[in-house]
């Protein structure tokens, strides 16, 4: 089977690209690097012939509110639309768990606004929110630094792995179209401010975290349970203190 994989040599589509290859399916990577542009539309037409499914896992270069929502709604409108001459029969995009109750954040509101998009399209769709990437949580500090200060909200919080976050969405990309939200989250439950001292503490970081229940997330305040799943997840294997040990391992000197 043909999937093209939008955003394909990316964090997440570089994974996915090597699991449906890995079942034997014709996967396609597809990116302004292989002159794929959703948003111009150059290249769609070409990489679609054939394509009964996509997978959209790419993303804004730009996380400014205007450009991000530009982004979203015009590469998800050109791609949809080019799906729809091509034959598509599903169509799989990757968006985030929590959405809907953060209107603070340009960034959520973007995604909101492509996944509306899909759910009005005549293409069967699947559409996986997940949780935080466990990659993120050092660029996560960073935003929320002040001085030595790590400033976190004390909500619940349920971070997930990248290379779990691929495994679902390969298994998603070829299984039947579910026609509305799959969640994937991490086998854990963390207080926020708990998982960036966690993760910092490992990398033997030396600023402080302090629990500020004012504390903003792209843009936005959180709630208890604002960024973690519903009961329906579906959870990960990769705990966070085994992916800590193994980056570890990897960014380790030879």
């Amino acid at each position: 089977m043909k999937i093209v994989i939008i955003g394909g040599t990316g964090r997440i589509g570089s994974k996915v690209v090597t699991l449906l290859r890995e079942r034997r399916h014709q996967a396609v990577p597809a990116s302004p690097e292989s002159g794929v542009n959703t948003l111009t539309g150059q290249g769609l037409a070409e990489v679609l012939a054939g394509a009964a499914v996509v997978v959209d896992v790419s993303n804004s270069p730009s996380f400014e509110d205007a450009a991000v929502l530009k982004f979203f709604e015009t590469s998800t409108t050109n791609l949809l639309a080019a799906e729809a001459a091509a034959g598509v029969s599903h169509h799989v995009a990757l968006s985030i768990v929590g959405i809907d109750g953060a209107p603070d954040s340009g960034y959520f509101r973007a995604k909101v606004a492509q996944e509306t998009l899909i759910r009005n399209s005549s293409i069967p769709y699947s559409i996986v929110r997940a949780t935080q990437f466990f990659e993120f949580f050092k660029s996560i500090a960073d935003e929320a630094t002040d001085g030595n200060t790590v400033r976190i909200a004390p909500v619940l919080f349920q971070p997930i792995a990248a290379d779990d976050v691929a495994k679902a969405v390969s298994r998603v990309a070829v299984s039947a179209p579910v026609n509305g939200i799959v969640e994937i989250a991490g086998p854990q439950q963390f207080r926020f401010d708990e998982f960036i001292r966690l993760g910092l503490r490992a990398r033997q970081d030396p600023r402080v975290v302090a629990a500020d229940p004012q504390a903003r997330y792209f843009g936005t305040e959180l709630g208890e349970r604002t960024l973690v799943p519903g009961a329906d997840a579906r959870l990960g294997d990769i705990r966070f203190e085994d992916w800590l040990a193994q980056s570890a391992v990897h960014a380790a000197p030879a």
